[in-house]
């Protein structure tokens, strides 16, 4: 017989780490120096942009708009407010607060809202300003971006989820096994 169950006292580390990861994917796109925009004479990050050819290239910033402040400043309290999220989220599961699960999952949801307004207005907001002609791609720093907002998403739903089951959650229920 096969025998299954759902542990939910993983969850009590697994959320952190996914947290904690998002904080990573988060800081590798506010702090990467290209990789927001590529194409082939011109390419930019969050802050910056690179116009030219190699070894010549003619870098202004990008702080000298209005939306690409917006878009930085979005992305920081995103961030911010993940780390905040992180730190309340060894509270709440280690030291067995259930009540700031909720919490948590409100305050990523907050979070997630700044992070997709700031990830939908630098790419239209730069195409619209910034691009005159030619092939672009938004690439893989733009990508963590996204990938930070998605796991944010996801664990804003199961920590709006885990007061249901917070018996199984800290090991106090008893198993309950799927045979097949």
């Amino acid at each position: 017989m096969f025998k299954c169950g759902l542990a939910f006292p993983r969850c009590r580390w697994i959320l952190p780490l996914l947290l904690l990861l998002a904080i990573i994917f988060d800081i590798i796109a506010l702090a990467a120096s290209s990789g927001w925009v590529d194409s082939k004479y011109h390419y930019a990050s969050l802050w910056d942009q690179y116009r030219g050819r190699e070894p010549n290239w003619d870098q202004t910033s990008l702080m000298e708009f209005g939306w690409a402040k917006a878009s930085a400043a979005m992305l920081i309290i995103g961030c911010i407010l993940l780390i905040i999220c992180f730190i309340l989220s060894f509270l709440a599961l280690c030291k067995g607060q259930v009540s700031l699960l909720k919490v948590i999952g409100l305050i990523l949801f907050v979070a997630v809202l700044f992070q997709i307004i700031a990830l939908i207005i630098y790419p239209v907001k730069f195409t619209e300003t910034q691009i005159k002609n030619g092939d672009y791609e938004y690439s893989w720093s733009y990508g963590f971006g996204w990938g930070a907002t998605i796991l944010m998403i996801g664990c804003g739903v199961f920590f709006c989820c885990l007061p249901k089951y917070e018996e199984e959650l800290y090991g106090q229920a008893k198993p309950i096994y799927f045979y097949g």
